[in-house]
């Protein structure tokens, strides 16, 4: 039972809609009414300013590694932490408050993966870095770096349950940024640093 209590827990932290709460209490609007409509990070510095962003973006990293760092010192199964950061990740996605439209988890997944297996997020981070640097699509950087999780994870010698864990992510990152991928496709979608 003491899992169950772990995962639910886990997943109503990751439910929390930061980007939404942070962007009121500046002053700002919900920014789900402008710019992507996305919750995350990316889309509340576009709408709501870098304050707001910033603020998102470590609250987003802090309920995905803390959840992970708490089970990795507290719970017994040798999966456990695995399964809490899936959790957490999934409760950003799809969270309950939101009738289960959340944001695309890239920054819930980077502190998940922060807490549990750092060296793999470093080089999914490099592969961010670099699509970020030669295209300018976040989007494009974040599926790119979720889709290198499982082989960065399985090189650096993690074992079977951190690398399901980073399958998940990269099969879910992938699916959230669809439309990105879409509007990219078409010549759409907004490149970092475009203005409006």
């Amino acid at each position: 039972m003491e899992i169950y209590a772990w995962l639910f827990g886990a997943y109503l932290l990751g439910a929390v809609p930061f980007g939404v709460i942070i962007s009121r209490a500046l002053g700002g609007h919900d920014p789900r009414l402008s710019g992507s409509g996305n919750i995350g990070a990316t889309n509340v510095m576009r709408t709501q300013g870098k304050k707001a962003g910033a603020l998102t973006l470590i609250a987003d990293l802090l309920k995905g590694a803390l959840p992970v760092l708490a089970a990795t010192n507290l719970l017994e199964p040798e999966w456990g932490a695995a399964a809490v950061g899936l959790a957490a990740f999934v409760g950003h996605c799809f969270p309950i408050y939101l009738k289960f439209k959340g944001g695309k988890g890239i920054a819930t997944g980077a502190g998940v993966f922060l807490a549990i297996s750092p060296l793999t997020l470093l080089c999914a981070f490099a592969i961010f870095v670099l699509v970020l640097i030669g295209w300018r699509y976040v989007g494009l950087a974040s599926v790119a770096s979720s889709i290198s999780l499982p082989f960065a994870s399985y090189l650096v010698g993690e074992g079977r349950y951190i690398v399901a864990l980073s399958i998940a992510f990269a099969l879910i990152a992938t699916y959230k940024h669809s439309g990105n991928l879409q509007r990219i496709s078409r010549g759409e979608e907004s490149r970092l640093g475009d203005k409006g």
